[in-house]
Protein backbone atom coordinates (compact mmCIF):
# COMPACT_ATOMS: atom_id res chain seq x y z
CA UNK A 1 0.00 0.00 0.00
CA UNK A 2 3.02 2.25 0.79
CA UNK A 3 5.10 1.87 -2.72
CA UNK A 4 1.39 2.20 -4.39
CA UNK A 5 0.47 5.93 -2.81
CA UNK A 6 4.66 6.88 -3.22
CA UNK A 7 4.25 6.02 -6.74
CA UNK A 8 0.76 7.97 -6.91
CA UNK A 9 2.59 11.20 -5.50
CA UNK A 10 5.16 10.67 -7.81
CA UNK A 11 3.30 10.33 -10.89
CA UNK A 12 0.72 13.42 -9.83
CA UNK A 13 4.31 15.33 -9.09
CA UNK A 14 6.04 14.66 -12.81
CA UNK A 15 2.17 14.87 -13.98
CA UNK A 16 2.28 18.97 -12.11
CA UNK A 17 5.56 19.49 -13.72
CA UNK A 18 5.04 18.75 -17.07
CA UNK A 19 2.03 20.91 -17.27
CA UNK A 20 3.84 24.09 -15.99
CA UNK A 21 6.51 23.31 -18.45
CA UNK A 22 3.37 23.44 -20.79
CA UNK A 23 2.24 26.49 -19.82
CA UNK A 24 3.41 29.15 -22.17
CA UNK A 25 5.72 32.05 -20.48
CA UNK A 26 6.73 33.70 -23.45
CA UNK A 27 6.72 37.24 -23.01
CA UNK A 28 4.10 39.38 -25.09
CA UNK A 29 5.81 42.71 -25.90
CA UNK A 30 3.18 45.61 -27.41
CA UNK A 31 3.76 48.63 -29.51
CA UNK A 32 1.62 51.74 -28.56
CA UNK A 33 1.36 54.09 -31.35
CA UNK A 34 -1.43 52.97 -33.72
CA UNK A 35 -1.62 49.16 -31.52
CA UNK A 36 -2.45 49.54 -28.28
CA UNK A 37 -4.05 52.98 -28.55
CA UNK A 38 -6.10 54.35 -31.51
CA UNK A 39 -3.63 57.59 -32.17
CA UNK A 40 -0.02 58.33 -32.05
CA UNK A 41 1.02 60.25 -28.87
CA UNK A 42 4.08 62.32 -30.98
CA UNK A 43 1.25 63.55 -33.30
CA UNK A 44 -1.15 64.11 -29.94
CA UNK A 45 1.67 66.08 -28.11
CA UNK A 46 2.52 68.16 -31.15
CA UNK A 47 -0.82 69.23 -31.12
CA UNK A 48 -0.54 70.18 -27.62
CA UNK A 49 1.95 72.11 -28.03
CA UNK A 50 0.85 74.10 -30.60
CA UNK A 51 -2.08 74.47 -28.40
CA UNK A 52 -0.81 75.28 -25.21
CA UNK A 53 2.17 77.18 -26.35
CA UNK A 54 1.06 78.90 -29.44
CA UNK A 55 3.87 81.61 -28.85
CA UNK A 56 6.73 79.21 -28.56
CA UNK A 57 6.30 77.46 -31.85
CA UNK A 58 9.03 79.12 -33.20
CA UNK A 59 11.12 76.33 -31.06
CA UNK A 60 10.16 73.82 -32.96
CA UNK A 61 13.20 74.01 -35.68
CA UNK A 62 15.81 74.44 -33.11
CA UNK A 63 13.84 70.76 -31.48
CA UNK A 64 13.69 69.47 -34.10
CA UNK A 65 17.61 69.57 -34.99
CA UNK A 66 18.28 67.27 -32.10
CA UNK A 67 17.15 64.29 -33.86
CA UNK A 68 14.04 62.78 -33.44
CA UNK A 69 15.06 61.12 -29.92
CA UNK A 70 15.76 64.57 -28.96
CA UNK A 71 12.78 65.95 -30.72
CA UNK A 72 10.55 63.89 -28.77
CA UNK A 73 12.22 64.52 -25.29
CA UNK A 74 11.75 68.49 -25.94
CA UNK A 75 8.76 68.18 -26.76
CA UNK A 76 7.95 66.41 -23.37
CA UNK A 77 9.07 68.71 -21.38
CA UNK A 78 6.56 71.40 -22.20
CA UNK A 79 3.44 68.90 -22.97
CA UNK A 80 1.90 65.22 -22.28
CA UNK A 81 -0.85 63.73 -23.83
CA UNK A 82 -3.59 62.79 -20.71
CA UNK A 83 -2.82 59.19 -20.90
CA UNK A 84 -6.12 58.40 -19.02
CA UNK A 85 -8.15 59.59 -21.44
CA UNK A 86 -6.08 58.37 -24.70
CA UNK A 87 -8.62 55.89 -26.57
CA UNK A 88 -7.14 51.99 -26.32
CA UNK A 89 -7.64 49.54 -28.65
CA UNK A 90 -10.18 47.40 -27.51
CA UNK A 91 -8.36 43.63 -29.59
CA UNK A 92 -5.27 44.49 -28.40
CA UNK A 93 -6.18 45.44 -24.93
CA UNK A 94 -8.22 41.79 -25.13
CA UNK A 95 -4.65 40.42 -26.16
CA UNK A 96 -2.89 41.70 -22.98
CA UNK A 97 -5.66 40.40 -20.80
CA UNK A 98 -5.79 36.86 -22.28
CA UNK A 99 -1.69 36.90 -21.59
CA UNK A 100 -1.95 38.17 -18.12
CA UNK A 101 -4.46 35.59 -16.78
CA UNK A 102 -2.00 32.78 -18.38
CA UNK A 103 0.81 34.20 -16.50
CA UNK A 104 2.78 35.46 -19.24
CA UNK A 105 4.47 38.57 -19.22
CA UNK A 106 3.25 41.61 -21.00
CA UNK A 107 6.00 44.20 -21.68
CA UNK A 108 5.45 47.35 -23.82
CA UNK A 109 7.95 48.70 -26.06
CA UNK A 110 7.59 52.17 -27.96
CA UNK A 111 9.33 54.95 -30.13
CA UNK A 112 7.43 57.26 -28.13
CA UNK A 113 8.86 59.06 -25.03
CA UNK A 114 9.11 57.35 -21.98
CA UNK A 115 7.66 60.01 -20.24
CA UNK A 116 4.42 59.71 -22.52
CA UNK A 117 4.07 56.04 -22.58
CA UNK A 118 4.29 55.33 -18.78
CA UNK A 119 0.96 56.85 -17.92
CA UNK A 120 -0.69 54.20 -20.40
CA UNK A 121 1.08 51.10 -18.95
CA UNK A 122 -0.19 52.13 -15.53
CA UNK A 123 -3.58 52.41 -17.00
CA UNK A 124 -3.67 49.52 -18.43
CA UNK A 125 -1.77 47.50 -15.33
CA UNK A 126 0.19 44.46 -14.80
CA UNK A 127 2.74 45.51 -17.11
CA UNK A 128 6.00 43.96 -16.18
CA UNK A 129 8.15 46.14 -17.69
CA UNK A 130 8.54 49.59 -20.53
CA UNK A 131 10.84 49.81 -23.40
CA UNK A 132 10.99 53.61 -24.92
CA UNK A 133 12.68 56.35 -26.53
CA UNK A 134 14.74 57.73 -23.85
CA UNK A 135 16.18 60.93 -25.43
CA UNK A 136 18.85 59.52 -26.80
CA UNK A 137 18.03 56.50 -29.17
CA UNK A 138 14.83 56.46 -31.18
CA UNK A 139 13.35 52.88 -30.12
CA UNK A 140 11.81 52.13 -33.32
CA UNK A 141 12.52 49.55 -36.50
CA UNK A 142 15.93 47.63 -35.80
CA UNK A 143 16.89 49.69 -32.55
CA UNK A 144 13.54 48.41 -30.81
CA UNK A 145 14.74 44.72 -32.57
CA UNK A 146 18.01 44.85 -30.90
CA UNK A 147 17.02 46.18 -27.38
CA UNK A 148 14.61 43.43 -27.46
CA UNK A 149 16.89 40.41 -28.73
CA UNK A 150 19.13 41.58 -25.68
CA UNK A 151 16.48 41.52 -23.14
CA UNK A 152 14.33 38.20 -24.55
CA UNK A 153 16.46 36.49 -27.16
CA UNK A 154 16.15 36.34 -31.13
CA UNK A 155 12.75 34.28 -31.14
CA UNK A 156 11.82 34.78 -27.44
CA UNK A 157 9.13 37.13 -27.48
CA UNK A 158 5.83 37.71 -29.27
CA UNK A 159 5.31 41.13 -30.70
CA UNK A 160 2.52 42.71 -31.89
CA UNK A 161 2.63 46.23 -33.58
CA UNK A 162 1.06 48.10 -36.30
CA UNK A 163 3.65 49.61 -38.64
CA UNK A 164 5.78 48.81 -41.65
CA UNK A 165 9.32 50.09 -39.81
CA UNK A 166 8.12 46.89 -37.30
CA UNK A 167 9.30 44.54 -39.67
CA UNK A 168 12.43 44.54 -38.04
CA UNK A 169 10.84 43.15 -34.97
CA UNK A 170 8.55 40.66 -36.23
CA UNK A 171 11.48 39.29 -38.21
CA UNK A 172 13.23 38.95 -34.37
CA UNK A 173 10.00 37.36 -33.03
CA UNK A 174 8.51 33.93 -32.28
CA UNK A 175 5.27 35.58 -33.47
CA UNK A 176 3.90 38.39 -34.94
CA UNK A 177 0.59 39.98 -34.57
CA UNK A 178 -0.43 42.60 -36.36
CA UNK A 179 -2.87 45.59 -36.30
CA UNK A 180 -3.72 46.37 -40.20
CA UNK A 181 -4.76 49.39 -41.25
CA UNK A 182 -4.70 48.91 -44.83
CA UNK A 183 -5.14 45.87 -47.13
CA UNK A 184 -2.03 46.61 -48.63
CA UNK A 185 0.01 46.58 -44.83
CA UNK A 186 -2.04 43.46 -44.10
CA UNK A 187 -0.64 41.41 -47.59
CA UNK A 188 2.77 42.85 -46.85
CA UNK A 189 2.46 41.54 -43.38
CA UNK A 190 1.41 37.73 -44.64
CA UNK A 191 3.61 37.92 -47.63
CA UNK A 192 7.18 38.21 -45.41
CA UNK A 193 5.10 36.12 -42.29
CA UNK A 194 2.71 33.91 -43.63
CA UNK A 195 1.70 33.13 -39.95
CA UNK A 196 1.27 36.06 -39.02
CA UNK A 197 -2.14 36.72 -37.01
CA UNK A 198 -4.30 40.02 -38.06
CA UNK A 199 -5.78 40.70 -34.75
CA UNK A 200 -7.31 43.76 -35.77
CA UNK A 201 -8.53 45.65 -39.58
CA UNK A 202 -9.23 48.98 -37.82
CA UNK A 203 -10.24 51.12 -41.61
CA UNK A 204 -11.41 54.35 -41.60
CA UNK A 205 -15.04 55.23 -42.72
CA UNK A 206 -16.06 57.47 -45.23
CA UNK A 207 -18.88 59.04 -41.85
CA UNK A 208 -15.66 59.51 -39.95
CA UNK A 209 -14.10 62.19 -42.30
CA UNK A 210 -17.89 63.45 -42.88
CA UNK A 211 -18.58 63.74 -39.18
CA UNK A 212 -14.92 65.47 -38.71
CA UNK A 213 -16.38 67.92 -41.74
CA UNK A 214 -19.35 68.78 -39.44
CA UNK A 215 -21.34 69.12 -42.87
CA UNK A 216 -24.30 69.69 -40.19
CA UNK A 217 -22.88 73.09 -38.83
CA UNK A 218 -22.50 74.29 -42.80
CA UNK A 219 -26.21 75.63 -42.06
CA UNK A 220 -24.66 78.54 -40.06
CA UNK A 221 -23.21 80.07 -43.13
CA UNK A 222 -26.95 80.34 -45.07
CA UNK A 223 -26.36 83.78 -42.96
CA UNK A 224 -24.48 85.02 -46.61
CA UNK A 225 -28.02 84.94 -47.95
CA UNK A 226 -29.21 86.96 -45.47
CA UNK A 227 -28.55 90.38 -47.53
CA UNK A 228 -30.28 88.69 -50.40
CA UNK A 229 -33.01 88.23 -48.40
CA UNK A 230 -33.14 91.12 -46.46
CA UNK A 231 -32.66 93.37 -49.91
CA UNK A 232 -35.61 91.31 -51.52
CA UNK A 233 -33.00 89.97 -54.04
CA UNK A 234 -34.02 86.43 -53.79
CA UNK A 235 -35.68 85.81 -57.58
CA UNK A 236 -32.09 87.29 -59.21
CA UNK A 237 -30.41 83.85 -60.27
CA UNK A 238 -26.97 85.60 -60.22
CA UNK A 239 -27.10 86.95 -57.58
CA UNK A 240 -28.49 83.89 -55.93
CA UNK A 241 -25.49 81.63 -57.57
CA UNK A 242 -22.99 84.25 -56.29
CA UNK A 243 -24.53 84.17 -52.75
CA UNK A 244 -24.24 79.83 -53.55
CA UNK A 245 -20.36 80.43 -54.30
CA UNK A 246 -19.68 82.57 -51.19
CA UNK A 247 -21.88 79.57 -48.93
CA UNK A 248 -19.73 76.85 -50.42
CA UNK A 249 -16.57 78.83 -49.41
CA UNK A 250 -17.50 79.84 -46.00
CA UNK A 251 -18.81 75.62 -45.23
CA UNK A 252 -14.75 74.44 -46.48
CA UNK A 253 -13.29 77.04 -44.56
CA UNK A 254 -15.62 76.76 -41.71
CA UNK A 255 -14.80 72.87 -41.62
CA UNK A 256 -11.56 73.50 -42.03
CA UNK A 257 -11.61 75.43 -38.75
CA UNK A 258 -13.40 72.60 -36.91
CA UNK A 259 -11.33 70.06 -37.59
CA UNK A 260 -8.24 72.44 -36.10
CA UNK A 261 -10.27 73.41 -33.24
CA UNK A 262 -10.59 69.39 -32.79
CA UNK A 263 -6.76 68.72 -33.36
CA UNK A 264 -6.21 71.27 -30.46
CA UNK A 265 -8.94 70.73 -28.07
CA UNK A 266 -8.30 66.44 -28.35
CA UNK A 267 -8.10 66.42 -24.08
CA UNK A 268 -10.84 68.63 -23.20
CA UNK A 269 -13.12 66.67 -25.72
CA UNK A 270 -12.46 62.86 -24.07
CA UNK A 271 -13.57 64.81 -20.86
CA UNK A 272 -16.90 65.82 -22.35
CA UNK A 273 -19.98 63.43 -22.46
CA UNK A 274 -20.76 64.22 -26.41
CA UNK A 275 -17.43 65.41 -27.93
CA UNK A 276 -15.71 62.37 -27.00
CA UNK A 277 -17.52 60.25 -29.73
CA UNK A 278 -15.76 62.63 -32.10
CA UNK A 279 -13.32 60.95 -34.75
CA UNK A 280 -9.83 62.70 -33.67
CA UNK A 281 -10.95 62.32 -30.10
CA UNK A 282 -12.26 58.94 -30.53
CA UNK A 283 -9.14 57.48 -32.47
CA UNK A 284 -11.66 56.99 -35.24
CA UNK A 285 -9.52 58.90 -37.86
CA UNK A 286 -5.81 59.61 -36.74
CA UNK A 287 -5.15 63.33 -36.17
CA UNK A 288 -2.49 63.39 -39.25
CA UNK A 289 -5.29 62.37 -41.86
CA UNK A 290 -6.91 65.44 -39.92
CA UNK A 291 -4.87 67.74 -40.64
CA UNK A 292 -4.32 66.74 -44.84
CA UNK A 293 -7.67 67.43 -44.75
CA UNK A 294 -8.03 70.76 -42.82
CA UNK A 295 -5.31 71.91 -45.61
CA UNK A 296 -7.41 70.66 -48.54
CA UNK A 297 -10.70 72.24 -47.19
CA UNK A 298 -8.72 75.54 -46.55
CA UNK A 299 -7.24 75.55 -50.01
CA UNK A 300 -10.59 75.10 -51.93
CA UNK A 301 -11.97 77.24 -49.95
CA UNK A 302 -9.60 80.22 -50.80
CA UNK A 303 -9.63 79.19 -54.44
CA UNK A 304 -13.45 79.45 -54.74
CA UNK A 305 -13.24 82.94 -52.50
CA UNK A 306 -11.19 84.05 -55.31
CA UNK A 307 -13.41 84.24 -58.13
CA UNK A 308 -15.64 86.19 -56.28
CA UNK A 309 -13.54 88.78 -56.15
CA UNK A 310 -10.95 90.91 -53.80
CA UNK A 311 -13.52 91.92 -51.55
CA UNK A 312 -14.94 88.86 -50.64
CA UNK A 313 -11.60 86.92 -50.37
CA UNK A 314 -10.25 89.81 -47.48
CA UNK A 315 -13.75 89.56 -45.70
CA UNK A 316 -12.94 85.34 -45.84
CA UNK A 317 -9.28 85.51 -45.08
CA UNK A 318 -10.26 87.99 -42.01
CA UNK A 319 -12.50 85.29 -41.15
CA UNK A 320 -9.81 82.46 -41.34
CA UNK A 321 -7.44 84.52 -38.85
CA UNK A 322 -10.22 84.70 -36.70
CA UNK A 323 -10.82 81.29 -36.22
CA UNK A 324 -7.12 80.46 -35.96
CA UNK A 325 -7.02 83.08 -33.12
CA UNK A 326 -9.78 81.53 -31.52
CA UNK A 327 -8.56 78.15 -31.92
CA UNK A 328 -4.81 78.68 -30.68
CA UNK A 329 -5.51 81.30 -27.73
CA UNK A 330 -8.89 83.45 -28.24
CA UNK A 331 -11.04 80.55 -26.78
CA UNK A 332 -9.58 80.71 -23.57
CA UNK A 333 -10.16 84.57 -22.40
CA UNK A 334 -13.16 85.31 -20.91
CA UNK A 335 -16.09 87.18 -22.89
CA UNK A 336 -13.00 87.61 -25.04
CA UNK A 337 -14.13 84.03 -26.73
CA UNK A 338 -17.93 85.44 -26.73
CA UNK A 339 -17.40 88.67 -28.54
CA UNK A 340 -15.07 86.60 -31.39
CA UNK A 341 -18.13 83.94 -32.08
CA UNK A 342 -20.23 86.64 -32.00
CA UNK A 343 -17.88 88.31 -34.91
CA UNK A 344 -17.47 84.63 -36.89
CA UNK A 345 -21.27 84.94 -36.85
CA UNK A 346 -21.32 88.17 -38.43
CA UNK A 347 -18.82 88.13 -41.03
CA UNK A 348 -20.85 85.74 -42.67
CA UNK A 349 -23.46 88.17 -43.32
CA UNK A 350 -20.63 90.82 -44.59
CA UNK A 351 -19.37 87.53 -46.25
CA UNK A 352 -22.80 87.40 -47.90
CA UNK A 353 -23.02 91.99 -48.89
CA UNK A 354 -19.11 91.49 -50.16
CA UNK A 355 -19.51 88.95 -52.65
CA UNK A 356 -23.04 90.05 -54.11
CA UNK A 357 -22.22 93.52 -53.77
CA UNK A 358 -25.88 94.34 -52.05
CA UNK A 359 -25.56 97.55 -50.34
CA UNK A 360 -24.87 97.20 -46.44
CA UNK A 361 -27.80 97.58 -43.98
CA UNK A 362 -26.69 99.05 -41.01
CA UNK A 363 -30.33 97.64 -39.11
CA UNK A 364 -29.15 94.09 -40.59
CA UNK A 365 -26.03 94.85 -39.28
CA UNK A 366 -26.95 95.45 -35.47
CA UNK A 367 -29.41 93.10 -35.40
CA UNK A 368 -26.64 90.54 -36.26
CA UNK A 369 -24.38 91.50 -33.85
CA UNK A 370 -26.91 91.09 -30.53
CA UNK A 371 -28.77 88.14 -31.66
CA UNK A 372 -25.07 86.32 -32.15
CA UNK A 373 -23.87 87.56 -29.01
CA UNK A 374 -26.92 86.31 -27.01
CA UNK A 375 -26.13 82.99 -29.02
CA UNK A 376 -22.46 82.96 -28.27
CA UNK A 377 -22.77 83.36 -24.25
CA UNK A 378 -25.54 80.74 -24.32
CA UNK A 379 -23.48 78.76 -25.55
CA UNK A 380 -21.02 79.17 -23.21
CA UNK A 381 -24.10 78.55 -20.47
CA UNK A 382 -24.83 75.49 -21.96
CA UNK A 383 -21.76 73.83 -21.92
CA UNK A 384 -21.48 75.03 -18.37
CA UNK A 385 -24.97 73.41 -17.16
CA UNK A 386 -24.05 70.29 -18.85
CA UNK A 387 -20.97 69.80 -16.77
CA UNK A 388 -22.26 70.96 -13.28
CA UNK A 389 -25.22 68.35 -14.30
CA UNK A 390 -22.31 65.95 -15.06
CA UNK A 391 -21.37 66.44 -11.66
CA UNK A 392 -17.87 67.66 -12.63
CA UNK A 393 -16.05 71.53 -12.43
CA UNK A 394 -15.34 73.67 -14.58
CA UNK A 395 -14.92 73.52 -18.37
CA UNK A 396 -10.91 72.47 -19.30
CA UNK A 397 -9.48 74.88 -21.78
CA UNK A 398 -12.13 77.75 -20.88
CA UNK A 399 -11.58 80.28 -18.45
CA UNK A 400 -15.55 80.53 -16.75
CA UNK A 401 -16.40 79.67 -13.27
CA UNK A 402 -19.52 78.20 -12.46
CA UNK A 403 -20.64 81.09 -10.75
CA UNK A 404 -20.24 83.24 -13.74
CA UNK A 405 -23.73 81.52 -14.78
CA UNK A 406 -25.37 84.15 -12.64
CA UNK A 407 -23.83 86.38 -14.78
CA UNK A 408 -23.86 84.93 -17.82
CA UNK A 409 -27.79 84.21 -18.41
CA UNK A 410 -28.80 88.21 -16.94
CA UNK A 411 -25.75 89.05 -20.63
CA UNK A 412 -27.54 86.59 -23.31
CA UNK A 413 -30.95 87.59 -21.87
CA UNK A 414 -29.75 91.52 -22.24
CA UNK A 415 -28.25 91.07 -25.81
CA UNK A 416 -31.28 88.47 -26.93
CA UNK A 417 -34.18 91.69 -26.48
CA UNK A 418 -31.80 94.31 -28.06
CA UNK A 419 -31.66 92.45 -31.06
CA UNK A 420 -35.75 92.53 -30.84
CA UNK A 421 -35.14 96.15 -29.81
CA UNK A 422 -33.34 96.83 -32.89
CA UNK A 423 -35.81 94.89 -35.30
CA UNK A 424 -38.67 97.55 -33.48
CA UNK A 425 -36.60 100.32 -34.14
CA UNK A 426 -36.13 99.21 -37.66
CA UNK A 427 -40.31 98.30 -37.97
CA UNK A 428 -40.40 102.40 -37.49
CA UNK A 429 -38.09 103.48 -40.47
CA UNK A 430 -38.83 105.04 -43.38
CA UNK A 431 -37.11 102.03 -45.06
CA UNK A 432 -39.99 99.75 -44.48
CA UNK A 433 -42.65 101.44 -45.97
CA UNK A 434 -40.75 101.72 -49.54
CA UNK A 435 -40.34 97.63 -48.79
CA UNK A 436 -43.06 96.36 -47.72
CA UNK A 437 -46.82 96.89 -48.72
CA UNK A 438 -48.11 96.42 -45.06
CA UNK A 439 -45.29 97.36 -43.24
CA UNK A 440 -47.41 97.35 -39.71
CA UNK A 441 -48.09 93.48 -39.48
CA UNK A 442 -44.10 92.68 -39.67
CA UNK A 443 -44.53 94.36 -36.23
CA UNK A 444 -45.79 90.90 -35.09
CA UNK A 445 -41.90 89.74 -35.52
CA UNK A 446 -40.94 91.55 -32.53
CA UNK A 447 -43.03 88.84 -30.13
CA UNK A 448 -41.84 85.69 -31.94
CA UNK A 449 -38.25 86.70 -31.44
CA UNK A 450 -39.08 87.55 -27.98
CA UNK A 451 -40.21 84.05 -27.66
CA UNK A 452 -37.70 82.00 -28.95
CA UNK A 453 -34.83 83.92 -27.55
CA UNK A 454 -36.91 84.02 -23.94
CA UNK A 455 -37.42 79.61 -24.79
CA UNK A 456 -33.82 79.00 -25.88
CA UNK A 457 -32.53 80.86 -22.11
CA UNK A 458 -34.89 78.65 -19.78
CA UNK A 459 -34.03 75.10 -21.86
CA UNK A 460 -30.16 76.44 -21.24
CA UNK A 461 -30.94 76.44 -17.37
CA UNK A 462 -32.61 73.00 -17.60
CA UNK A 463 -29.94 71.30 -19.19
CA UNK A 464 -32.16 70.78 -21.96
CA UNK A 465 -30.46 72.26 -24.94
CA UNK A 466 -27.33 70.72 -27.32
CA UNK A 467 -24.71 73.02 -26.37
CA UNK A 468 -24.20 74.67 -29.94
CA UNK A 469 -27.48 76.91 -30.22
CA UNK A 470 -27.33 76.92 -33.89
CA UNK A 471 -27.41 73.65 -34.48
CA UNK A 472 -30.02 73.13 -31.90
CA UNK A 473 -32.40 76.09 -33.87
CA UNK A 474 -31.57 73.58 -37.07
CA UNK A 475 -33.03 70.25 -35.04
CA UNK A 476 -35.50 71.82 -32.84
CA UNK A 477 -39.13 71.52 -33.95
CA UNK A 478 -40.62 74.51 -32.41
CA UNK A 479 -37.82 76.95 -33.31
CA UNK A 480 -38.27 75.79 -36.95
CA UNK A 481 -42.16 76.44 -36.41
CA UNK A 482 -40.97 79.60 -35.31
CA UNK A 483 -38.74 80.32 -38.54
CA UNK A 484 -41.63 79.16 -40.54
CA UNK A 485 -44.07 81.70 -38.84
CA UNK A 486 -41.50 84.47 -39.15
CA UNK A 487 -41.36 83.72 -43.05
CA UNK A 488 -45.00 83.54 -43.40
CA UNK A 489 -45.09 87.39 -41.46
CA UNK A 490 -42.55 88.44 -43.72
CA UNK A 491 -44.62 87.41 -47.21
CA UNK A 492 -47.89 88.89 -45.72
CA UNK A 493 -46.28 92.13 -44.93
CA UNK A 494 -44.77 92.28 -48.65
Amino acid sequence: MHTSIFHSGRNSVATQASLNDAIDRTPLVVDVDGTLIRTDLLHETLLQFVAGHPMELWRLPGMLAKGKAGFKAALAGYSSPEGATVPLRDETVAIIRAAQEQGRPVHIASASDRRWVQPIADRIGGIAGVLATDGAINLAGSRKAEALVAAFGAGGFDYIGDNRVDMAVWAQARRQLAVAGSASFEASVTARFPDAEIIARPRTPLRGYIKAMRVHQWAKNVLVFLPVIAGHRIGDPSILVTALLAFLAFSFAASSAYIINDLLDLPADREHSRKRSRPFASGVVPVVNGAVLSASLMLASLVIAGTLGPRFLIVLCTYICLTLAYSLTLKRQVLVDVVVLCGLYTIRVFGGLAATGIKPSQWLLLFSVFLFLDLAIVKRCSELIARRAAGKDNVPGRGYRMEDLQVLFPMAAAAGFGSVLVVALYLSSPAVELLYSHPNRIYLMCPLLIYWTSRILILANRNEMHDDPVVFALTDKISLLTGVGAAAIIMVSI
